[in-house]
């Protein structure tokens, strides 16, 4: 296999580059069982993840035989809205307050990553994030016999 294989760019897992926010992270693939960690046990494919700040986005990516992948991650994080409006007697708030503020409930949450690639191979897994980060590991396998761990 030619060194310039061993890190391979999986393209934006989280994404939302389109809207120019969201944030960035990096994640990923380690091959445990299959024919990419049979032909190379060290391989890490590297990731970049977009929209992080939110619960969704797309995600691209390239096998190590540069095979282009794209789909999409979804997570399933949960969060309040508390809505503000009332009348207020003071010199400094006159007239009241509106508003509405929507934050993320504390906790550990499940997601899942789902791409199809250019040759038909598909790559499906799920993993499990911190509320309001862009942590967490999980598992993915794809239609070539690939078992991959996941981190971010």
């Amino acid at each position: 296999m030619q060194k310039g294989l061993k890190s391979v760019a999986l393209v934006s897992l989280i994404g939302l580059a389109a809207c120019g926010s969201g944030g960035t992270a990096s994640m990923q693939f380690y091959p445990l069982q299959g024919p990419i960690a049979a032909e190379d046990p060290t391989l890490v494919i590297q990731a970049v993840a977009k929209n992080t700040d939110g619960t969704s986005g797309p995600v691209s990516f390239r096998l190590p035989d540069r095979v282009k992948c794209e789909g999409k991650w979804t997570s399933l994080t949960p969060r309040t809205v508390s809505n503000t409006a009332g009348l207020s007697m003071t010199l400094r708030k006159t007239g009241g307050e509106l508003g509405a503020k929507t934050e993320t409930v504390a906790g550990v949450n499940t997601g899942e990553i789902y791409a199809v690639c250019a040759d038909g191979t598909r790559v499906q897994g799920n993993f499990v994030i911190g509320s309001g980060t862009a942590s967490g590991s999980g598992n993915a396998t794809d239609t070539r016999g690939n078992v991959y761990k996941l981190l971010f």
